[in-house]
């Protein structure tokens, strides 16, 4: 399963990132897909790019509310939060473990051999601060004379949108390295930080900054499709707190909002079919097979 998932990831990957002409023409991919909302984080301007990112859509959508309502143009974007509200409700943080470029990256990073570390638990909270403050407070409080605010999420602290714009644009467009000033070198510090703590710590940023991260997080216990776990199976082993690549303790906290749902603890720990796969409700697999082998053995 592990394997497989590696796999998805990679795909959707390529998938958010397929637009691979962009040597030729010199410029981001404008075509009809770019309506379209990435799951993971993944920035709308990197050369390669496909679709919008969920974030810089929400921060562009709150920094001109004010400008809409001074010229009289009542629109507030109800498309991109009606996508960002869909594929929490339906999927939450399955989308962190399966389908994030990001986060794939920081997984094939932390694969570096290299002493490892434990995230201290209560840094968690902070990307939930970085949501609410950097992606919705600032971007609608701090606005110039015209009522426009700033994407302060996106331009200064995402190193995603270092990676896979920033720098990219730089080597495709040389006239544009005459601008560089200390915002792109802070940019510059932020990603090789997280780089460095990826190699010793197993996905850093979505456990600590990711403000995507955070929202699909507010959906961890209502999701539609979930881990469930069968308390009946359980045999409180800990064998699924030691495969867990955000440190959380599944049997304990089942709808821990931290879980990136990779399914590791439920295919390559638990021996007792203590987790199951459940889709509104309903089990796909994992519990149904335990109560088979119940109902076989009775």
């Amino acid at each position: 399963m592990e394997l497989a998932r590696k796999w998805v990831q990679a795909l959707w990957f390529f998938l958010a990132n397929g637009f691979w002409g962009f040597p030729v023409t010199g410029n981001l991919y404008q075509g009809p897909l770019k309506i379209i909302c990435s799951p993971g984080l993944n920035c709308y301007s990197c050369p390669a790019a496909t679709t919008y990112c969920p974030i810089g859509s929400l921060q562009q959508l709150l920094l001109s509310i004010r400008f809409s309502v001074q010229t009289g143009q009542f629109y507030f974007g109800t498309f991109v939060l009606g996508s960002m509200g869909m594929l929490g409700a339906v999927f939450g943080r399955f989308i962190c473990g399966w389908a994030c470029p990001f986060g794939f990256i920081q997984e094939l990073l932390h694969k570096i051999p290299s002493p490892k570390f434990s995230i201290p638990s209560g840094l968690s909270w902070l990307k939930y601060g970085f949501l609410l403050f950097f992606v919705i407070v600032l971007p609608l409080v701090l606005v110039d004379d015209f009522g426009m605010g700033k994407p302060w999420f996106c331009k200064y602290v995402c190193p995603a949108g270092t990676l896979e714009a920033g720098i990219p644009m730089l080597i495709l467009m040389p006239d544009l390295r005459s601008t560089v000033g200390w915002l792109y070198v802070n940019k510059v510090l932020i990603l090789i930080g997280f780089i460095v703590w990826s190699v010793l710590a197993s996905r850093p940023f979505c456990r600590t900054t990711c403000p995507l991260g955070a929202f699909y997080a507010l959906f961890s216990r209502y999701q539609l499709i979930k881990l469930k776990l069968n308390e009946d199976n359980c045999t409180k082993c800990g064998a699924c707190h030691k495969v867990c690549p955000v440190e959380i303790k599944f049997d304990d906290t089942p709808d821990s909002c931290e879980c990136v749902n990779c399914m590791r603890c439920m295919t390559e720990a638990c021996r007792f079919d203590a987790i199951s796969v459940e889709v509104a409700g309903y089990p796909m697999f994992g519990q149904d097979q335990a109560q088979k082998r119940k109902t076989t053995h009775a």
